[in-house]
C-alpha cells in the first residue's frame, strides 16, 4: 500500500503543476494582463503606460519565471527606484521594510494573493466561500446517497419488475433534467405564488447567515435529483448484475435467504461501480454547482469562480483552480484505495 500511495502522490503533484501551468499560462495572456492593467490603474491610460505598469508590479518577467513566483519557488520580484533602493516587490507588505520582507511569497508560504476585484487576500475569500459550498455539498450527499443507492438496489434485485420500470423511469428523468431546470420548476411550484404553495423561499441567500430548512431545501433538492438519477442507475445495473453471479445462485440453491443474500453477498460486490460515481460527483459538486448557486443567490466557490472569470480577477482564479485540482486528485485517490476495502480480491500492484 505504501509504494503504491508514494507513487499515486508524486504522479499526482505532477498532474497538479501541469494543471495549474495550464490555467496560469491563459489567465497571465498579453490581452488579460491588459485588461487588468487598466482595471487597476484607469480604463483610459495609453499602451505605453499599460508597459509601465505591467512592469512595475512585476508582470513582465518571463512566464514561467512568475510561474515559479507564484509557487514560491523562486524568489518574489522587487522593483527599485533610481538610485537602486527596493521600494516595491511581491512579497513586500504596504508599509513594510523591504530589508525584513521574505523572499519567497506564494502559494507553497500561504500567500495567494490579493483579488483585484473584492480587495482582500484570496484565502480568505475562498475559505469563506469553500465552507459555504462545503455545507451545501454535505447536505447534498446526506440527502443524494442514501436515496440514490436504495432506489437502485430496489430496482436491481427485482430486473424487469414493475418496480424496476417505475424506478428506472425516474433515474432516467431526474438525470436527464438540467439543474437550472429542476430549479426553476422546483421554485415555480413550492416558492411563488403560481401554484399557492410557498412552502419555500426561492433564494438561499439567507441561507448564508443560517440555515434554515426553508431557506436550504430547494437548493439541496435541486442538485441531490441530478445526482440521485447517475448513481441510482449505476448501482442500479451493478446490482443486476451481481444477482446473476453463479456464487448468488448457489446462495440461494442452499436455502439462504433473498435477504440475506442480497445483505451479506450481493450488495458488497455491487457498490463497487457506485462508490467511483459518488466519489466523481464531488469535483462537480465544487465546480458545476455555479448554476444552482447563481439561481438561488448562494455565493459559494462555484458563484466566487465564475465572479473571478468575468472580472479578470487573476489571482483569485488562480486560487480557485488550485481548489479544484486539489480536490479532483484527492478524490481520484480516495476512489482507487477504496476498492481494496470493497473488494478484497483487487489488490493493489
Amino acid at each position: 500500500m505504501l509504494p503504491f500511495l508514494l507513487k499515486r502522490i508524486s504522479t499526482m503533484i505532477l498532474t497538479a503543476l501541469c494543471l495549474t501551468f495550464v490555467v496560469f499560462y491563459l489567465t497571465n495572456l498579453p490581452p488579460n494582463l491588459e485588461k487588468l492593467a487598466k482595471s487597476e490603474a484607469g480604463s483610459r491610460i495609453t499602451d505605453d503606460e499599460v508597459a509601465s505598469w505591467l512592469e512595475r508590479n512585476g508582470y513582465a518577467s518571463p512566464m514561467i519565471l512568475r510561474y515559479g513566483e507564484w509557487l514560491g519557488v523562486v524568489p518574489g520580484w522587487t522593483t527599485a527606484d533610481a538610485d537602486g533602493t527596493v521600494v516595491a516587490g511581491r512579497c513586500i507588505e504596504k508599509g513594510q521594510d523591504p530589508a525584513t520582507a521574505a523572499r519567497f511569497c506564494g502559494i507553497l508560504q500561504g500567500d495567494w494573493g490579493v483579488s483585484s476585484v473584492f480587495k482582500d487576500d484570496v484565502s480568505k475569500i475562498i475559505g469563506v466561500r469553500l465552507t459555504l459550498t462545503g455545507i451545501l455539498m454535505f447536505w447534498v450527499m446526506v440527502t443524494m446517497v442514501p436515496v440514490s443507492l436504495l432506489i437502485g438496489i430496489l430496482a436491481g434485485m427485482r430486473e424487469g419488475s414493475r418496480l424496476d420500470r417505475s424506478l428506472s423511469t425516474f433515474s432516467i428523468s431526474t438525470a436527464a433534467t438540467p439543474e437550472y431546470v429542476s430549479g426553476v420548476i422546483l421554485i415555480a411550484i413550492f416558492a411563488s405564488s403560481i401554484t399557492g404553495l410557498k412552502w419555500f423561499k426561492g433564494s438561499a441567500a439567507s441561507a448564508m447567515d443560517g440555515i434554515t430548512f426553508e431557506n436550504f431545501f430547494l437548493p439541496v433538492l435541486t442538485i441531490a435529483l441530478y445526482g440521485v438519477g447517475q448513481v441510482a442507475r449505476m448501482t442500479r445495473a451493478s446490482m443486476a448484475e451481481v444477482m446473476t453471479a453463479q456464487y448468488i445462485r448457489t446462495a440461494r440453491l442452499k436455502g439462504v435467504s433473498f435477504a440475506n443474500v442480497v445483505i451479506k453477498h450481493a450488495l458488497r460486490n455491487a457498490l463497487i461501480a457506485p462508490f467511483t460515481v459518488i466519489m466523481l460527483l464531488f469535483p462537480w459538486l465544487l465546480n458545476g454547482v455555479v448554476i444552482v448557486e447563481t439561481l438561488f443567490s448562494y455565493k459559494g466557490f462555484g458563484w466566487t469562480l465564475v465572479s473571478a472569470a468575468g472580472n479578470n480577477d487573476i489571482e483569485l482564479l488562480l486560487g480557485c483552480s488550485v481548489v479544484a485540482v486539489f480536490v479532483v486528485l484527492i478524490t481520484q485517490l480516495i476512489s482507487d484505495i477504496g476498492y481494496v476495502f470493497l473488494n478484497p480480491r483487487i489488490r493493489i500492484s
